[in-house]
């Protein structure tokens, strides 16, 4: 069964192998008159792991482009989407496994656009790695003996929003050892209104545990490097904040919904993508 939102990209976007592209994979449109630069991403099969900001079916008659349309039209990429509405990142596991199932290793890159509904749901943001003492065999300048240290391992509670991080990324990584993952940052948010018992405050309030949504941004920030994968900071580079009323056009609806981006921030994700992919090659 394909993926929701799977689609192979129309003739008219696909990218031929010899070819040089335009950065945004749109020849005809490019304002860089000498422009040869062949994008690492075009043409590729990317699966999009995540959650309503990458799901096909919310509010799809409104926003009926996404940020992955809008990389498949101008790169010609084949997205693989998985992201359902409302989870959270101890979804991410099942999420992958959907993806082998389906597609086995026919996929060549994965990106993990999650986290704000963690935060919202108040999981407690809990640690990296769990620490122990144990005995080492080690030589430094002198024979071999035993010392006693302290050791850590990767922190597996899956109540725990560092715990969750720490198990998805293993399995990612066990299930594709050989492709890139990128993890994208939650984007800020600001308002929403989904019915009498979904009112979710504004970003600068704390969660029923009492962090504040950064501490959940900084994390899967930090994520990059207890993991060994490329962060791509959303929050920072998209350069879209609903929290300013000037710049809440880029988001579904002022008076109900400033937590999901519209179409036009959907573009404005999907422009600044395409330009930070450029950094990351497709193995």
């Amino acid at each position: 069964m394909p993926a929701i939102g799977q689609t192979t990209a129309p003739e008219s976007a696909t990218i031929q192998p010899a070819g040089n592209v335009c950065p945004l994979g749109n020849q005809s449109a490019c304002d860089m008159p000498s422009c040869t630069f062949r994008h690492p991403w075009a043409g590729k099969r990317v699966c999009f792991i995540g959650d309503s900001m990458t799901d096909p079916r919310n509010n799809s008659e409104e926003i009926n482009k996404k940020y992955w349309n809008f990389l498949q039209e101008w790169l010609g990429i084949t997205p693989y989407v998985y992201a359902i509405s409302g989870r959270q990142w101890d979804d991410v596991p099942r999420q992958a496994k959907a993806l082998k199932d389906e597609h086995g290793d026919n996929v060549d890159a994965i990106t993990v656009f999650i986290g704000t509904n963690d935060f919202n749901a108040g999981v407690p943001l809990g640690r990296w790695y769990d620490e122990r003492e144990d005995t080492v065999l080690a030589a430094v300048h002198s024979p071999k003996k035993y010392y006693k240290r302290k050791k850590r391992t990767p922190s597996m509670d899956n109540t725990t929003f560092k715990g969750r991080i720490n198990i998805a990324i293993e399995s990612l990584k066990t299930l594709f050892p050989d492709k890139q993952i990128v993890l994208l940052t939650p984007i800020h948010r600001a308002r929403a209104e989904f019915g009498a018992e979904n009112l979710q405050p504004d970003e600068s309030w704390q969660n029923v545990c009492g962090e504040y949504f950064s501490a959940y941004v900084d994390a899967v920030k930090e994520a990059g490097n207890v993991w060994g994968v490329p962060i791509i900071d959303l929050n920072a580079v998209s350069g879209m904040n609903p929290m300013v009323k000037a710049q809440q056009s880029y988001f579904h609806n002022a008076a109900t919904d400033l937590l999901h981006p519209s179409v036009k921030g959907q573009r404005r994700l999907a422009q600044t993508l395409v330009y930070q992919l450029m950094a990351l090659p497709v193995f």
